[in-house]
């Protein structure tokens, strides 16, 4: 019986990477990035839709044709233990207390086990929508995690 075939190993570079070592920079102004908010525990939204529009063709009645109309994005969310005298939490608070915005640019990236990016992505202007502090409970000692959530024109794949 001969023997069965051997899967090859994938090169280092084509191995998938860990999902657990990432970094997030708010540029402050667009431009100037912010050193204190680069930490939080996740990160997700970052995805991207194709909404169509449905057309049907005159005497066609097996198909309709699905036209590529509008990318949609979902929020980025991202969660943090909560933390006191961030620039980010000062952002937050007059969006959420005055209703006064200055969008900014958020770059996420993937780090590599040597904390070089792996692949970033850019979100464009993005600004906050909620706010939320996890539950108080006097029954778990559990930490306190602030949930932020962000709205923005578009995103970037920079994948490297």
């Amino acid at each position: 019986m001969p023997d069965p075939p051997t899967i090859p190993e994938l090169p280092n570079d084509q191995i998938p990477p860990i999902g657990s070592h990432f970094m997030v920079v708010f540029f402050i102004a667009g431009v100037v990035p912010n050193p204190l908010d680069i930490r939080f525990q996740t990160v997700s939204g970052i995805s991207s839709t194709i909404e169509t529009e449905q057309v049907t063709e005159g005497g066609e009645n097996l198909f309709t044709h699905r036209l590529p109309k509008r990318v949609t994005y979902q929020n980025l969310v991202l969660k943090r233990g909560m933390v006191k005298g961030s620039p980010l939490n000062i952002e937050f608070g007059l969006a959420m207390d005055l209703m006064k915005f200055s969008p900014s640019n958020v770059l996420v990236m993937l780090l590599n086990e040597k904390s070089n990016p792996h692949a970033s992505w850019l979100f464009k202007n993005a600004y906050p929508v909620t706010w939320t502090v996890s539950d108080l409970d006097a029954t778990k000692n559990a930490v306190v995690i602030d949930t932020m959530e962000l709205a923005y024109t578009r995103f970037q794949n920079l994948r490297l």
